[in-house]
């Protein structure tokens, strides 16, 4: 930090842009340990509370279609700082929500918040990382999403088991948090708009020209890891709860946080693994976690509803890093955060989607059902997508013409 104009340096730059990311995930499942207590206190169904969880990718994808492109324009730093102003308004209204419609309306918060901050945290991360590093950036980004749901499950779980109010002291803390890290954003670097934009104007995000394939197959991968969270996310506290035969929040909460242990853990091991590799390898970990899953609820089986958990956490880890790889070795600087915000953009988007149909799903033929339908899907779209990685061709013309608006945008910038 400079002591005149009190801008953050590139390194904690860096960290700050990953806390962003960070905080997506928490807002993310932070109402994720609540659901059952919503239930019971409000009589809520099955499909009342997935459509709880559904807003939240719904709202996202409104954005991103918005303002997907908007960082590019008007800078990170302001982006991001958007989108946590709105992810405390979200939050506060769970904290002192008096009925589902509060609920409802701080979900919309959140998606507002998380999509305005999603693409341009994760950009961030990649122009301020180290130069050559930007596989580092992708696994730091996975690492902190890991961080992100494991505070969510194991901070989240505790309060609501062992402190009052149950219901709002886990949003109070999450409020405090997101203050924390607001604040400390407020320092970051304010000229990060990519320079040569133009003036801003409302249009969906975008694929640069000749990157079809590659933003197609970082796509999928992501869609398949963000599939993985709907289950964990939407039913992953029922599921457990019945499993584990236990009431106590914490208990439950630790056990999902075995996938985000795992998930942190992966993307640190293999940060050095090549993209395609990676997404190819998320597939194959993902169905035999989808395998474990659907034996899991028939036979009421912990053992290997844990081995779900962690072969989850592989898949998720390797494909959501691997799409993110492959952006980030192919999208041009000028238009990462459009590029990163139509990624998102489809995986909120089939998310959302998802998450309503496995709650009407359960909702109406029962939750075994509902867990084995979405385990067929998510485990066919994995070995599809692992297929699209292996065969994927970069045209040679635009493998080029990414190299030079990197080498032309790193000249202007010195």
């Amino acid at each position: 930090m400079t002591g005149r104009t009190l801008t953050l340096g590139r390194r904690a730059s860096f960290w700050v842009a990953a806390a962003v990311v960070g905080h997506t995930i928490w807002t993310s499942a932070a109402p994720a340990m609540t659901y059952p207590l919503y239930a019971s206190e409000w009589g809520l169904t099955t499909t009342q509370t997935s459509t709880i969880f559904a807003i939240y990718p719904i709202v996202v994808v409104a954005i991103l279609v918005c303002f997907g492109d908007i960082s590019d324009y008007i800078g990170r730093r302001t982006t991001m700082l958007l989108g946590l102003a709105a992810s405390l308004i979200g939050v506060l209204l769970f904290a002192v929500a008096p009925g589902l419609w509060w609920i409802y309306l701080g979900r919309v918060f959140m998606g507002i918040g998380v999509g305005l901050s999603a693409g341009p945290s994760t950009a961030a991360m990649i122009e301020f990382s180290a130069e050559g590093q930007a596989k580092k950036a992708s696994a730091i980004t996975t690492v902190s999403q890991a961080v992100g749901l494991a505070l969510a499950t194991l901070v989240g779980g505790a309060l609501i088991e062992y402190a009052p109010f149950p219901t709002r002291l886990n949003f109070w803390l999450l409020l405090v948090i997101i203050l924390a890290i607001f604040a400390t954003a407020w320092f970051l670097p304010r000229h990060s708009a990519v320079p040569g934009q133009g003036r801003w104007r409302p249009r969906t995000p975008s694929v640069p020209s000749g990157l079809g394939g590659v933003v197609l197959t970082a796509v999928a991968a992501v869609v398949c890891a963000y599939s993985i969270g709907t289950v964990g996310l939407s039913l992953g506290a029922k599921i457990a709860r019945d499993l584990i035969g236990s009431a106590n929040v914490l208990l439950n909460g630790a056990t999902m946080s075995v996938f985000a242990i795992v998930l942190g853990v992966v993307g640190l091991a293999c940060k050095s693994m090549p993209s395609r590799t990676a997404i190819a390898l998320g597939g194959l970990c993902t169905v035999a976690g989808m395998a474990c899953l659907v034996i899991s609820v028939s036979w009421h089986s912990l053992l290997l509803f844990l081995a779900f958990l962690i072969a989850a956490g592989c898949g998720y880890s390797l494909l959501f890093m691997g799409g993110l790889g492959l952006i980030n070795m192919y999208a041009p600087a000028r238009l990462r955060g459009g590029t990163l915000s139509a990624l998102y953009l489809v995986a909120y988007l089939i998310q959302g989607a998802f998450a309503l149909l496995l709650g009407a799903s359960a909702s109406r033929w029962g939750l075994g059902f509902a867990i084995d339908q979405g385990a067929v899907v998510i485990a066919s779209l994995c070995l599809i997508t692992g297929a699209i990685a292996v065969f994927m061709t970069v045209p040679k013309a635009a493998h080029l013409a990414v190299r030079c608006v990197e080498k032309k945008s790193v000249t202007t910038s010195q």
